[in-house]
């Protein structure tokens, strides 16, 4: 398990986590198909944390299409997210990495151990599984999307 959050170039952790409808998603199952974004946040219905989803809901497009897939990830139970989803209308995968609890958030090097949460940390997979592009923010800051959307429209432009 990564103590710092993994770098670009680094190979991203697989894991099967199940979505807010009880589904499992594997990250694997997308290699060689689509690039992934990973979102990981800290809690369900906290503000932030809404802010930021709502602002993949409401810019889907840039985050879910033919050739990526957002995944967004926290430690709430798979219950919690679904009355989340159910509430914003969060149409995209909100995956429990609740137990073993931060397995994957670990795994990532984004768990915060004294919150018992992931920090905001967002990493884009390439197809081949590779991390191309990654931010971490703490706990209580916003992190801006924009890198995303320069960093996506660069590794498009080099297919």
């Amino acid at each position: 398990m990564a103590d710092t959050p993994l770098d670009v170039g680094d190979i991203a952790p697989d894991f099967t986590l199940k979505d807010q409808n009880g589904v499992d998603v594997t990250l694997s199952s997308l290699r060689g198909q689509k690039n992934v974004l990973i979102v990981f946040y800290p809690f369900a219905f906290s503000g932030i944390c809404t802010g930021e989803l709502h602002e993949i809901r409401d810019d889907l497009g840039s985050f879910v299409d033919d050739d990526v897939q957002v995944l967004t990830i926290s430690c709430d139970p798979m219950f919690s997210l679904r009355g989340w989803a159910d509430l914003e209308g969060y149409f995209f995968p909100l995956l429990s990495d609740f137990w073993p609890h931060g397995e994957v958030a670990r795994a990532y090097g984004v768990f915060h151990e004294p919150g018992g949460m992931p920090t905001r940390g967002t990493f884009l997979i390439d197809t081949d599984g590779v991390i191309r592009w990654t931010l971490t923010n703490p706990p209580g800051e916003h992190r801006d999307f924009n890198g995303y959307r320069a960093a996506l429209a660069e590794l498009r432009a080099q297919a």
